[in-house]
């Protein structure tokens, strides 16, 4: 049993407490009961669950050999036109409700098939309740890192108080202008709440990670951005600002995966981003990151 990691859980658990009756866990606050209403996640009190099993598409420190046991949280805090996972994200396609009980219990069944941590994919408006969960896990044996795969749409304060709960932070950066974060993410102030828990994480774990067996991250942050077709200077801005406020020597995961999906794929005032990113509009960030200085981490083939 991990109790400096319990005592932390037990700090968190008390001071956000008053989440039950009215949510404010995440930078929309607001302020709902989520045991009788909905607030802008569109999600219940009690964690709804899309998937939960041992997951190999994250960066080689994340996925490693057997691996990553990901927990796929249905709905967001944020609201991405373009979102790849948008029938868990945005259409709140869940397999199941579960109690905190039943949430740990699925912790410690995925460390039984040897996933090598457990990753929480889109957490933030599910903070209280992932804590809650961990607090029951850790009791029945749970001990393997704790991942926290986040849009970046999170509260600084949050972030703060996770830092002895999280293991391994995965954060997004986004966006470095707000009026493309409310055009494709409606999210208001992203730029400066965003960039306020990097700092945070930064402040906490350094730009080192640190590395157990087999390679697999056991603390640290990795930085994640998806390259959007005809954004490339957003995407230069968000390098630029890592590099000079952070470190070119943070592990950074520079993704060209971005496929036009859900209201992109439809809408014809998404035109601009309804279609493939190009392999030269890559390169130029690729090459861009390069010349900031960036080392660590991981670009994508076109």
């Amino acid at each position: 049993m991990d109790n400096n990691k319990l005592e932390a859980i037990e700090r968190f658990i008390e001071k956000y407490g008053s989440n039950e009756k009215s949510c404010t866990i995440c930078p929309r606050g607001c302020g709902v009961d989520r045991n009788t209403e909905l607030g802008e996640c569109r999600e219940p009190f009690n964690p709804r669950v899309s998937s939960a099993n041992l997951h190999n598409g994250e960066e080689p420190p994340v996925s490693g050999i057997h691996g990553s046991g990901t927990i796929f949280l249905t709905g967001c805090n944020l609201h991405c036109v373009f979102c790849q996972n948008y029938p868990i994200s945005q259409l709140h396609d869940a397999n199941r409700q579960c109690d905190i009980e039943t949430f740990a219990d699925m912790m410690v069944r995925l460390q039984k098939r040897r996933a090598h941590n457990i990753n929480f994919v889109t957490p933030s408006h599910y903070v209280y309740q992932i804590v809650l969960g961990l607090r029951e896990a850790i009791k029945r044996g749970f001990d393997i890192p704790v991942v926290y795969n986040t849009s970046g749409y999170d509260r600084a304060e949050i972030i703060s108080d996770l830092a002895g709960i999280v293991d391994v932070f995965l954060p997004d950066a986004k966006y470095a202008d707000n009026s493309v974060a409310l055009r494709y993410s409606d999210a208001p102030n992203y730029v400066e709440i965003n960039r306020a828990m990097l700092l945070r994480i930064y402040d906490k774990f350094g730009s080192d990670i640190e590395f157990g067996e087999w390679g697999i991250a056991k603390r640290g942050m990795i930085i994640r951005h998806l390259v959007i077709p005809g954004e490339v200077e957003n995407s230069k801005a968000v390098l630029k600002w890592i590099a000079e406020n952070l470190s070119p020597k943070v592990y950074l995961s520079l993704m060209s995966q971005y496929f036009p999906a859900y209201r992109a794929s439809s809408e014809p005032k998404f035109d601009n981003i309804n279609r493939r990113l190009s392999h030269r509009e890559y390169e130029d960030v690729v090459d861009f990151a390069e010349g900031l200085g960036f080392e660590n981490g991981w670009f994508q083939e076109g």
